[in-house]
């Protein structure tokens, strides 16, 4: 597996959720929450936070439809990670259905009260999408190795 960081993003119409890895690509932590002002702001902010973390590669979450269509929401993402490939970055993508819904849960079940939750659970949505990515990176890997 090749190493080094991603930047993965949970795009949002107001809000984009930030998580990034490690360089070893083992564990996703949640970085920060951006509030969204256009295009071309929010990929400068975007390729900025990646050449401050050395990396090109961008993470996207698409969030597919239930029954794996693309739908008006992945459409918005795949519109934005269009201008993050034009701005030089390489654009991957991760289904992210219900990766909100277990961020909310894994917050609440951290005893987060709501308000503090509004300001956090895109980052850690973000996070688990960029976990869920490194997890099946590292399954096709050992599905690779022989005795």
């Amino acid at each position: 597996m090749s190493q080094g960081r991603i930047v993965a993003l949970d795009v949002g119409d107001v809000r984009i959720g930030i998580a990034v890895c490690d360089e070893t690509r083992l564990i996703a932590t949640p970085h920060s929450v951006y509030k969204r002002v256009g295009f071309g702001p929010d990929v400068r902010h975007i390729k900025a936070l990646c050449d401050e973390m050395g990396t090109r590669s961008v993470l996207c979450g698409l969030p597919r439809n239930m029954d794996g269509s693309i739908g008006f929401q992945a459409k918005k993402v795949l519109a934005l990670a269009e201008q993050l490939e034009a701005a030089g970055l390489h654009v991957i993508y991760q289904d992210e259905r219900l990766t909100t819904v277990t961020a909310e849960r894994a917050l609440i079940e951290g005893g987060m009260h709501r308000e503090e939750r509004r300001g956090t659970v895109d980052k850690v949505a973000a996070a688990v999408i960029l976990q869920q990515y490194l997890d099946t990176l590292r399954n096709i890997d050992a599905s690779h190795i022989v005795d």
